[in-house]
């Protein structure tokens, strides 16, 4: 399968409120239409994560944050281009997404990808992704396709099938808040 039929079934899955279980810049996540409140249930329901933990979403490009938060300031944009390792950043005031995806202040964390497939998928989809690791709550996260349980797996529906092989260990982004008032919280 090319990474071409994979994006064409993954939008096929989150266009019918699916989930998917996808490789990011970071480690293989569990993902959804971020604009869709009961796909987002579903993807708490695997993780068996409770509701009040907000989810990250996946965007594919930083022009587009202004679509999802109120107020993006001037040093997310700095931060981003001056990352060398994926960043999650937290703003106040999301819209446009699921409400069950907000955590307190309506806050999200997005993170711009990088790497080839998520960027593209991204792109492609053309709405806000959920991100979330390849895990049950509590658990540790999945550094690679192989670390996945197969609850998870069998969880889904549908698995991509590029960078199954892969097995150099990754990472999870580092996360901070910004806030409106203009504080900086590292979370990560």
């Amino acid at each position: 399968m090319t990474i071409d039929e994979d994006i064409k079934s993954c939008i096929e899955v989150l266009n019918r409120g699916g989930i998917i279980l996808y490789p990011t810049d970071t480690i293989w996540g569990i993902g959804c239409d971020a604009t869709n409140a009961k796909a987002v249930e579903k993807v708490y329901a695997l993780k068996r994560r409770a509701d009040n933990k907000a989810l990250i979403v996946l965007l594919d490009h930083v022009d587009h944050l202004d679509h999802y938060v109120v107020s993006v300031p001037d040093m997310a944009r700095e931060l981003l281009d001056v990352a060398v390792k994926p960043l999650t950043i937290i703003y106040e005031g999301a819209f446009n997404v699921a409400r069950n995806l907000l955590g307190e202040n309506d806050s999200l964390g997005i993170r711009v990808p990088h790497e080839v497939f998520s960027q593209r998928l991204c792109a492609q989809f053309g709405k806000p992704i959920v991100s979330t690791s390849a895990n049950v709550s509590g658990a540790e996260s999945a550094h690679s396709f192989a670390d996945i349980t197969d609850d998870i797996k069998q969880g889904v529906d549908y698995v991509v099938n590029y960078r199954q092989d892969d097995s150099k260990p990754h990472v999870a982004s580092n996360i901070i808040m910004l806030r409106n008032d203009g504080t900086i919280k590292i979370i990560r």
